[in-house]
């Protein structure tokens, strides 16, 4: 490390570079941080409420859902916090595992926002690895250390804990298949306070083991309009279920995210470290991919947009800043005949000096404030959010993604980025905005300034905190109305019964 003096200096003087390029310099050699990898699908909505049969505003009026996806965050205030209300409240979270993956850590969030205002919080992994793991070790000291009680999923302290919360998360599709395995006949009793939590998108979750129970919930949240569309037509059409009043909640980036996003000196530390380690000059361009690496993410399809883009360079013989193409996530583990064709097509075109694939890692901060372009590429369905793609416009980065899934209810076209197709149709189109973006420096400019203010309107923590809070509030509410008409109900059967002994002795 040519610079490591200079910058070490530098980085006794603030506190979030220290942390971060700690996690950075550790995790490159550890496990992605996939944040889509349960296509965590965070977006934002003008409401959060979207009934079975209609989107709906909070009075229950019928709206326009292009409307209604670009207002949601305008409700949100910072103080006092909208989830006061859930204080002593007993809350089960129950998640299908423990890793570090988008699912998981997203609840998470849900877990630390709720034991800062109070809440009881007891969480359960329902499949576990037979052997201990050091991530699973590490992510439930983390939560221990934050008042998060931790139970085995299939004790009798969680049944028992399931019987009396308030409210009960089921943290993916997945998760259904504890309430049959653990909680058996008491799954009735549990159902008209369980809140579903959806975030995935693929075919091969819609199984009636996994969502069987579904209808009978007293909600369903999912993180965009596109997911809840899917999920109500795909339910319906393969599976012949109803699903729940569905409720459509964007999150938002959190506190330290924003911290590092917002300090000039914390951005210029990791840019220059990050860039040196991957053979980055500052003068250069750099279009990044951050997704778990996958066909469904569209590396191969970025790498070939970006060669492309290399092409018209040489052929309009445009002057540009040298282009760097660098994707982050590579596992060749889990993914080797992918990334082997990957570094295969790069070795083909000759273009080993733009592309750098760089190993997993715990933290994608780094190389947010190092990059100059995200590119979100998912193909099919694209993602059902992408939480990546606010965390690069809180870092003032314009976004270049796929027509598809919720980036289209996180980017504005043209002004905070540039859409393009999926699919092999999306490869030429992904390339000339490529070439716009390194050509109109301005624009870039211009763009990520937008999404940095895009961001400041509704993707902030505490927008997040107070569209949850209304999910909350309301299910809550269906909860006590449900177990007081059962107790009508008992009181109701146990008088018949008394009166019906009294006139039988009469």
């Amino acid at each position: 490390m040519r610079k490591q003096g200079a910058w070490a200096l530098a980085i006794q003087k603030k506190r979030w570079p220290l942390m971060i390029l700690a996690l950075f310099s550790l995790s490159t050699a550890t496990v992605f941080f996939m944040r889509t990898s349960f296509d965590s699908c965070i977006t934002s909505t003008t409401s959060i409420s979207c009934s079975i049969n209609s989107i709906t505003d909070d009075f229950g009026e019928e709206k326009d859902t292009s409307t209604q996806i670009f207002s949601a965050a305008l409700v949100g205030s910072a103080t006092p916090n909208p989830l006061d209300f859930m204080n002593s409240k007993l809350v089960l979270l129950v998640s299908h595992e423990l890793s570090l993956s988008g699912g998981p850590l997203l609840l998470m969030e849900l877990a630390f926002l709720l034991r800062g205002v109070g809440s009881e919080v007891v969480w359960i992994t329902n499949q576990k690895p037979a052997e201990p793991e050091d991530v699973v070790y590490s992510l439930e000291h983390k939560m221990l250390d934050r008042g998060v009680q931790v139970l085995s999923a299939r004790s009798q302290k969680a049944i028992d804990t399931a019987l009396k919360a308030d409210l009960v998360v089921l943290n993916t599709a997945v998760a259904g298949k504890w309430l049959d395995a653990v909680l058996k006949e008491k799954v009735p009793h549990v159902l008209p306070k369980v809140l579903w939590w959806i975030h995935e998108m693929r075919g091969h979750y819609f199984k009636v083991e996994y969502v069987k129970h579904l209808p009978f919930v007293v909600g369903a949240m999912i993180d965009s309009h596109t997911t809840a569309e899917y999920w109500k037509n795909r339910t319906r059409e393969r599976l012949g279920i109803k699903m729940p009043k569905t409720y459509v909640v964007h999150l938002g980036n959190s506190k330290d995210l924003m911290e590092v996003a917002e300090d000039s000196v914390a951005r210029r530390i990791l840019r220059e470290h990050v860039r040196e380690s991957i053979g980055v000059r500052t003068e250069d361009l750099v279009f990044a991919i951050i997704n778990s690496v996958s066909r469904g993410k569209g590396q191969d399809l970025f790498l070939r947009s970006f060669h492309e883009s290399l092409q018209l360079i040489k052929e309009k013989k445009v002057q540009v800043p040298p282009m760097h193409a660098v994707i982050v996530g590579s596992d060749m583990n889990a993914q080797m005949k992918y990334e082997t064709e990957l570094r295969n097509f790069v070795q083909e075109k000759k273009i080993q000096d733009h592309v750098h694939i760089v190993n997993k890692t715990l933290t994608v901060t780094p190389y947010l404030a190092s990059i100059d372009v995200l590119v979100q590429n998912s193909q099919a369905r694209g993602e059902c959010f992408g939480r990546i793609t606010i965390e690069a416009m809180a870092f003032q980065l314009p976004v270049l993604g796929t027509a598809a899934g919720g980036t289209m209810e996180i980017v504005v076209n043209g002004t905070t980025g540039l859409l393009h197709p999926v699919g092999k149709e999306g490869v030429t189109p992904l390339a000339v905005n490529i070439l716009k973006l390194a050509t109109h420096v301005e624009r870039r400019l211009t763009m990520g300034k937008k999404g940095y203010g895009r961001v400041k309107e509704r993707f902030l923590e505490h927008h997040m905190s107070h569209r949850i809070a209304l999910v909350f509030n309301e299910v809550l509410q269906k909860a006590k109305s449900h177990t007081n008409s059962r107790i009508l109900i008992l009181f109701g059967t146990w008088i018949d019964h008394r009166l019906y002994n009294c006139l039988r002795r009469d």
